[in-house]
C-alpha cells in the first residue's frame, strides 16, 4: 500500500472522526460521538504547546489511520511520559503495517521530545490489540486503570 504517515491537520477532523467512530464502537468503555470527538481533535491539533501530537496514515484522499500522543509529568521517570491514545486502522487496511508504522512514528516523537515512557490504555477484551501492542515492544503491567466521570 503506498500510504503516507504525516502529521493530522484540522482539515482531517472529518476522516479521523470516522475512525474514532469505528474505535469507539469496539471499546466497551466509550461511545461514538462525532461532535465530542471533534471537539478533542481540535484541542490537540491546535495545541501549540508542543504536549501533543496527532499522526495519520494517508492513501490517497482518504485517511485510513490514526494516533496520538499526549505527555504528561512522571514523578516515576523524573520527566515527562507520553499516553497514545486513539491508534486505529480502518477495518478493511488492518494488516498492511499501517499501525506499526503509526506507531513508530509516536516512538520517535517521544523520542524526539526526551520522553522516556510511552504508555496506554487497551480494552482488555481486546486480544488482536493486545497482540499487536506486544509484538511491537509493549508489556502489560502491574498497574490498573481506573476513572470516575466528572
Amino acid at each position: 500500500m503506498n500510504v503516507i504517515i504525516r502529521s493530522a491537520r484540522l482539515d482531517d477532523i472529518p476522516q479521523t472522526c470516522s475512525l474514532l467512530s469505528e474505535l469507539f464502537s469496539i471499546e466497551a468503555d466509550f461511545m461514538p460521538d462525532a461532535e465530542k470527538q471533534a471537539a478533542g481533535l481540535r484541542l490537540l491539533l491546535t495545541d501549540r504547546s508542543g504536549q501533543s501530537i496527532v499522526f495519520v496514515a494517508e492513501k490517497g484522499d482518504e485517511i485510513i489511520g490514526m494516533c496520538s500522543v499526549q505527555t504528561l509529568i512522571s514523578t516515576a521517570e523524573g520527566g515527562r511520559a507520553g499516553l497514545l491514545e486513539d491508534l486505529i486502522v480502518r477495518s478493511d487496511c488492518r494488516g498492511n503495517g499501517i499501525g506499526k508504522r503509526l506507531l513508530s512514528e509516536a516512538f520517535k516523537w517521544c523520542a524526539s521530545e526526551n520522553i522516556s515512557r510511552l504508555q496506554l490504555l487497551r480494552d482488555k477484551e481486546n486480544a488482536p490489540a493486545q497482540k499487536f501492542y506486544i509484538g511491537n515492544g509493549l508489556r502489560d503491567t502491574l498497574l490498573v486503570c481506573m476513572r470516575k466521570a466528572l
